[in-house]
């Protein structure tokens, strides 16, 4: 079975198992994703969904953030972690938007990642989540369990992204990070993993052309 036939299977199974996907951090308007995938950043998605809420309550529109005083922002992300830092790209990154982008946002990687504290990962949520078009996030769920289903041997985020942009189709590929990220909490965890019951497994091995038991690499 070939890396790519192999995707194309677990691709199937994660969408059988997870018909809906959908981006785990809450938003209503692009900035707002931009924002909590900042947040992200050393924390988890359910705490960054906490704190937004009163986030963008106090700020409501781009140009609040844009003037807003960084400290009063940190203040309100403290929670999250590293909120000195991340207050300060947040208001810088808006402004930028603003200035340069006219409130858009951008649709290339290179652009957004000009923004303050915006790295690929963020950057490939917003080119599929906002602007429906081909992204793959490397996050650690997605490392994790690529790795582990022999999708990829790489650990560093750049390289396991370009591995998977090869055997991924465009179109499945924001929908099935997604989905990874569901399987990672659900069964594929980084400690104690639940191999025995996983689904995914089961569906692997029911489709295997050879007939074997799939195994991933726990």
């Amino acid at each position: 079975m070939t890396k790519k036939e192999r995707a194309a299977l677990v691709i199937s199974g994660l969408a059988e198992i997870y018909p809906d996907a959908r981006c785990s951090l809450i938003y209503q308007k692009p900035y707002e994703l931009m924002i909590a995938g900042r947040l992200s950043a050393q924390c988890t998605d359910a705490r960054v969904n906490i704190v937004t809420k009163p986030l963008f309550e106090k700020y409501p529109t781009l140009e609040a953030f844009a003037e807003a005083n960084v400290d009063e922002v940190a203040e309100i992300i403290k929670p999250c972690g590293l909120y000195k830092t991340k207050a300060k790209s947040i208001v810088e990154a808006c402004r930028r938007l603003l200035c340069d982008f006219g409130g858009e946002m951008p649709k290339t990687i290179e652009e957004l990642t000009t923004l303050s504290g915006i790295g690929r990962k963020t950057a490939n949520l917003i080119m599929g989540d906002v602007h429906n078009l081909p992204a793959i996030v490397t996050d650690t769920h997605c490392i994790r369990i690529c790795g582990r289903l022999g999708l990829t041997k790489e650990t560093e985020p750049y390289k396991v992204e370009q591995d998977l942009l090869k055997i991924v189709p465009p179109k499945e590929g924001s929908d099935f990070c997604h989905r990874l990220v569901l399987f990672g909490r659900d069964w594929c965890t980084a400690r104690s993993p639940k191999c025995g019951e996983c689904p995914l497994k089961k569906y692997l091995s029911e489709r295997a052309a050879d007939g074997k038991e799939f195994k991933c690499k726990v």
